[in-house]
């Protein structure tokens, strides 16, 4: 396997990043997941955007955007694969310990891994944690995801393959690294990005393609929803059949089965839409 690392491309066995890394001492960065057919990012610019976004969000200097196409590419066509997860990673870079930032540039890092398409329902879990939507960081992408290990683990625990969140308000906001859709009177609705959420991509592009409207939801919704899905870059739409005890019964139902299809269709007519 062949990683990106600073300018160069090395073996992932070969790569080194500094323990002073602020990256990793106090997790100042930021990232894009992104997924690859066949040796192509879907919605490249779109998650090169958003990781511009995100590193501002954090006081990081811009990305060279230039380079990190140039990274991906070149990652890509290293480590060739059906279906992979590629990983931007982008960090303070080497500072003091503690949370003041050094003056070193920032840390590159692109890195791809093998995966398989995701089962086409799946089950939940709430949480009892919350997002907090006034944070710093929301709906930034940061490498601070310690929050989210907790929950997927306690999700797993549960033979569920995500955790739901409320934000501090008690509101519907999203999951440990999803969007939540739900549908109620045969309407197709999904939490404000003001609810603390992150603007995932593949979100924005199921409210285009599925016509699904924001709204600001209680958390107990879950309860009464007819349908629910998630989205993600590695899930696309996936239904839901199951939340904490609850079984939803005709799973993908009408609503969920027809956003799968067209974010299918269009997807697959456009690799970056």
């Amino acid at each position: 396997m062949k990683v990106w690392v600073n300018g160069a491309l090395v073996d992932a066995d070969a790569a080194r990043v500094s323990v002073l890394d602020h990256g990793m001492t106090v997790g100042d960065g930021v990232f894009e997941t992104m997924k690859a057919v066949d040796g192509k990012a879907f919605a490249l610019t779109r998650h090169l955007n958003r990781l511009t976004t995100s590193a501002r969000g954090l006081g990081l200097p811009d990305p060279d955007l230039d380079e990190v196409r140039r990274a991906c590419a070149v990652v890509l066509d290293a480590n060739p694969m059906p279906l992979g997860r590629l990983r931007v990673t982008y960090t303070g870079g080497v500072s003091p310990l503690g949370s003041d930032r050094g003056d070193a540039v920032p840390t590159l890092i692109v890195a791809l891994g093998e995966t398989v398409r995701r089962p086409d329902s799946t089950a939940v879990v709430t949480v009892p944690w919350t997002r907090n939507e006034r944070s710093a960081l929301a709906g930034l992408k940061t490498t601070s995801y310690a929050e989210n290990v907790v929950a997927l683990a306690r999700a797993r625990e549960h033979g569920a393959s995500e955790a739901l969140f409320a934000n501090t308000v008690g509101r519907l906001c999203e999951g440990t690294g999803s969007n939540v859709f739900v549908v109620l009177d045969g309407q197709l609705l999904t939490p404000p990005v003001a609810s603390g959420c992150l603007a995932g991509i593949t979100r924005a592009l199921a409210v285009e393609w599925a016509g699904a409207r924001e709204a600001d939801l209680p958390f107990d919704v879950l309860e009464q929803a007819e349908e629910i899905f998630l989205t993600s870059t590695l899930r696309d739409v996936q239904a839901v059949h199951r939340v904490d005890g609850r079984e939803l019964p005709g799973v993908p139902g009408p609503v969920t089965a027809k956003a799968m299809r067209v974010f299918d269709e269009r997807a697959g007519d456009d690799l970056d839409p």
